[in-house]
This record gives structure tokens, C-alpha cells and sequence, in this order.
């Protein structure tokens, strides 16, 4: 009986759950949310986690923006992306290169720069999102 023991990465499934759960259309792409993460560095729940924060988890989001994140959302317009993968990438790379790279580590940090004008429900709604998906 020389069965060979596999190990496989189960925060795909993990994020994929927690999408099905809530009706996601992200949910095709919890691959893709993953590997983003890894490319940038980034705890594999965060876009999750913000996504669901910021548009109930892509549903309530501006009409064909592809913009479950909030990102590039201001007083003179919407970002849009064209596709729920680009949204991921430059999210994914932003959350890197303006956040992290620049000493915005912990949840409540990058809420103080994300959405400055948060009362702390951001960053504590972020923060149970995340452990929802543990």
C-alpha cells in the first residue's frame, strides 16, 4: 500500500467557499485571487475581505466597472475595469505598491489612507471578513 501523500493549497477552496456562501460572481475566480496574493505579497483574504466591505462582494457595484473594491471610487468618478481579473491584478498590485510598500501593514493603516473618512467600521468589518475565511 505505497499511496503517496499530496499536499494541496486549500485557501482557493477556502475563498471559493466564502464566495458561494455570499453569491459571489468572484467566485469563478478564486484561483486567480490567490495567486494575486501571492504575487504581491498580499494575505490571500484581503481583496476578499475588502471586496466584501466595499460592494457586498461585487454585488452593489457602478454599472460594468467591475469594481467590487471601492478602487478609484471619488467625488470626480469611478474606475472601472474591464474585467473582474483585471480588478483583482490592480488591486491586488495598488494594495502592494501603495500600501504595503509604503509601511501601511495592519488593517487599521490602510484604512487610515483606503478610506481616511472611516469611523474604524472599514478596518473592523475587513478584520472579520478575513477571519471568516480562516
Amino acid at each position: 500500500m505505497g499511496g503517496e501523500a499530496t499536499v494541496t493549497d486549500a485557501r482557493p477552496e477556502l475563498v471559493r467557499q466564502y464566495l458561494a456562501y455570499w453569491y459571489s460572481p468572484l467566485e469563478p475566480y478564486s484561483n486567480f485571487i490567490v495567486e494575486a496574493a501571492d504575487r504581491y505579497e498580499l494575505d490571500y483574504r484581503l481583496t476578499t475581505a475588502i471586496a466584501q466591505q466595499e460592494s457586498n462582494l461585487c454585488k452593489i457595484i457602478p454599472p460594468g466597472s467591475f469594481n467590487c473594491w471601492g478602487w478609484g471610487i471619488h467625488s470626480e468618478g469611478t474606475l472601472g475595469f474591464d474585467s473582474f481579473e483585471e480588478g483583482i491584478e490592480t488591486v491586488s498590485q495598488g494594495l502592494k505598491e501603495e500600501y504595503l510598500n509604503k509601511g501601511f501593514g495592519s488593517i487599521e493603516e490602510i484604512m487610515s489612507k483606503y478610506t481616511p473618512l472611516s469611523n474604524g467600521s472599514w478596518a473592523t468589518g475587513v478584520t472579520k471578513f478575513m477571519s471568516e475565511m480562516e
